[in-house]
């Protein structure tokens, strides 16, 4: 049964493949691995909260922290922390480790490190654990439309 990132892709034409781990990933580095991909072709969706009611999702390829420094910074703010894995669920609609930015039941923010657009291919999460879901550096441009793009990992 397709989940609720497939159903919003499929309506929007986007092209994309599904990728079905046959046992339990316990590392991003395993993840790519049996996707035949590198690490920095991993796009993670992170949650945090900004606010009591305020959340927004950054997307980040491969294994890196995010530097919370900077993205404080970029947002104008002085606190922000990841949210629990019940906000995750409440907000997205997935469980932690299976979010994706697509088929959210609400209108989210989403910001995403330019390295996640490096990758010819990329896979993230596709709404269900040990589930991936593959696209096209385009197809994933064109899925997102204006999402907000920054340089986490660069020097500027």
């Amino acid at each position: 049964m397709p989940t609720p990132a497939e159903l919003e892709l499929q309506a929007r034409g986007i092209p994309y493949r599904v990728f079905v781990h046959t046992g339990p990933v316990n590392s991003l580095e395993q993840a790519a691995s049996e996707r035949g991909q590198h690490p920095d072709q991993i796009v993670r969706s992170i949650l945090f909260r900004l606010g009591a009611d305020t959340f927004i999702l950054v997307l980040a390829a491969g294994p890196d922290q995010i530097p919370w420094k900077k993205l404080r910074s970029y947002l104008g703010e002085s606190r922000m922390t990841m949210a629990s894995s019940e906000e995750v669920l409440a907000v997205t609609g997935y469980q932690p480790g299976a979010v994706s930015p697509f088929g959210l039941p609400q209108p989210l923010r989403i910001l995403a490190d330019r390295r996640v657009f490096k990758p010819d291919e990329v896979s993230l999460g596709s709404g269900e654990r040990g589930v991936a879901l593959i696209l096209k550096r385009e197809d994933l441009s064109t899925a997102l439309g204006s999402v907000e793009l920054l340089d986490l990992f660069g020097t500027s």
